[in-house]
């Protein structure tokens, strides 16, 4: 139940979020090799977010924040996600009855670099979406500034 991970993960002091990826999925490899095991990038995963991972084709069930009880595959396809990995993140309440994407405060839809990925977690856990910058001028302007691990070579 969604309802409840996000309710866990907010009462643990953590940021709420969904990792949906299939068997076979290089790039979802990719993350698990390249990215998500940079210090600093796991660190914040472990330290700061709950994330539970979800089958593209899985036959488990999904309680939806609308409440509409799915097998993990047709959550999928309900939320319209094409591709692995698909990172959802969300506030620390919702208040609206809805389908996960529709609740989300950012998506990472595919594999990307390391500097971006450390970025998109210090956004979310900043609030810069409930900011005037959106995150790709955030990005860019952490990454022109070259600081921390989301600057240059990070």
């Amino acid at each position: 139940d969604l309802r409840e991970d996000l309710a866990e993960a907010t009462a643990e002091g953590k940021r709420f979020a969904i990792m949906i990826e299939q068997r076979g999925c290089i790039y979802c490899t990719q993350m698990h090799e390249e990215v998500y095991v940079q210090p600093a990038i796991e660190e914040l995963l472990n330290d700061k977010f709950f994330i539970i991972q979800i089958n593209m084709f899985g036959d488990t069930e999904v309680t939806d924040f609308d409440g509409e009880v799915l097998t993990e595959k047709e959550a999928i396809q309900k939320w319209g996600v094409m591709f692995t990995p698909t990172i959802l993140f969300f506030p620390k309440e919702v208040t609206q009855e809805a389908a996960a994407p529709r609740v989300a405060v950012a998506s990472v839809p595919g594999a990307i670099g390391k500097s971006m990925f450390y970025n998109m977690l210090t956004w979310v856990l900043e609030h810069g979406y409930e900011g005037d910058e959106n995150f790709q001028k955030y990005h860019a302007r952490i990454f022109k500034a070259g600081v921390g691990p989301g600057g240059h070579g990070g």
